[in-house]
């Protein structure tokens, strides 16, 4: 880092070791600098508090009126309304490990393929932070139609507020193990 490299090639003479000092020196600057910017990040990255009270329950209610919108746009298989409410950036990690973008998710909904999305939700819960995030987690049972038999899967749900309104951005589904016989 730093070196003969970061002197402008004028100021550099065979055999001064002036170059050597000042690089010394603007690795320095540029350590500290980097430090300071740094430790100013977890003051802008601080976690917004949960929603709480009137503004929690705003949220909620958005957060259900959109899921009834999706679970409608899917059976309808509309296409435009998808892409709109499923984030450019969207991703679902299924209990395989296996990750879908956007567009893989919009197939498997065109598809009718079983989704957390539209599959029966038990033990919901959610968490609004500030008007503009919310998180909402469920248990599902999902049918695997290669051995036609449902299981149940706890999952997670990321929603955000954009330009575009609210928004699918991420969701993970984990496959519980079988209750003991």
């Amino acid at each position: 880092m730093g070196g003969r490299d970061a002197i402008p090639p004028e100021t550099m003479e065979p055999g001064d070791p002036m170059p050597c000092i000042r690089a010394r020196h603007a690795t320095r600057r540029a350590t500290l600098t980097a430090a300071l910017a740094f430790a100013a990040a977890p003051v802008a990255a601080h976690p917004l508090p949960p929603a709480r009270g009137a503004a929690a329950r705003a949220v909620e209610q958005e957060v259900t009126r959109f899921r009834e919108a999706l679970g409608a746009a899917i059976q309808r298989k509309d296409v435009a309304k998808l892409r709109e409410v499923y984030a450019e950036s969207f991703t679902h990690t299924h209990g395989s490990g296996r990750i879908d973008g956007h567009d893989a998710r919009i197939v498997s909904a065109l598809a009718s393929e079983p989704l957390i999305e539209t599959a029966p939700a038990e033990e919901l819960s959610l968490r609004a932070f500030g008007d503009a995030t919310a998180i909402l987690t469920g248990r599902s049972p999902i049918l695997n139609r290669q051995e036609n038999r449902s299981y149940d899967f706890r999952w997670i749900t990321i929603y955000g507020k954009t330009d575009r309104g609210l928004q699918l951005a991420a969701s993970q589904a984990a496959r519980l193990p079988a209750p003991p016989h």
